[in-house]
């Protein structure tokens, strides 16, 4: 029997897979726990309806995130610090202050786990701060530390 996978299945199948299972394991197992349907000729074309809409959301999404990757390039985010001695800070710029400061500045939100410091910052003056918009694409800014 065909079936049209509804959830991840391990060991079986992903979402949206058609394959063909025994009779039984369908019926008893996984129509009745609502894993999958019959891959009748109506459900598998409602399915690569589906399949489609879900695909032009995905190139929609990384449409975006290519554009806003483009508009954080050309954007530097100016934050102030108290700093000591050879312009070391006192305490440290984290993703999270990156990410309020380009909210109130710049008016774009970006989730701080997104922008991705292997370090905060401790130092005055400009650094170049990578961030994952997108699986595919990332984008670095300017981030512009200033003593107060």
């Amino acid at each position: 029997m065909k079936v049209i996978f509804l959830k991840d299945m391990k060991g079986q199948g992903k979402k949206g897979e058609i394959k063909e299972v025994s009779e039984g394991y369908a019926q008893n197992f996984l129509l009745p726990r609502g894993v999958a349907k019959p891959a009748t000729e109506g459900n598998v074309k409602s399915q690569e309806m589906q399949n489609l809409s879900e695909q032009k959301r995905k190139a929609q999404e990384k449409e975006e995130a290519i554009a806003l990757g483009k508009k954080l390039e050309e954007t530097t985010v100016n934050l102030k610090a108290k700093a000591g001695e050879g312009g070391r800070l006192f305490g440290a710029i984290t993703s999270k202050q990156v990410a309020e400061a380009l909210q109130k500045e710049h008016g774009i939100k970006i989730d701080k786990r997104k922008i991705e410091m292997q370090d905060p910052i401790r130092t005055l003056g400009v650094t170049q701060v990578p961030v994952k918009l997108h699986p595919d694409v990332k984008s670095t800014m300017k981030v512009h530390v200033v003593e107060e």
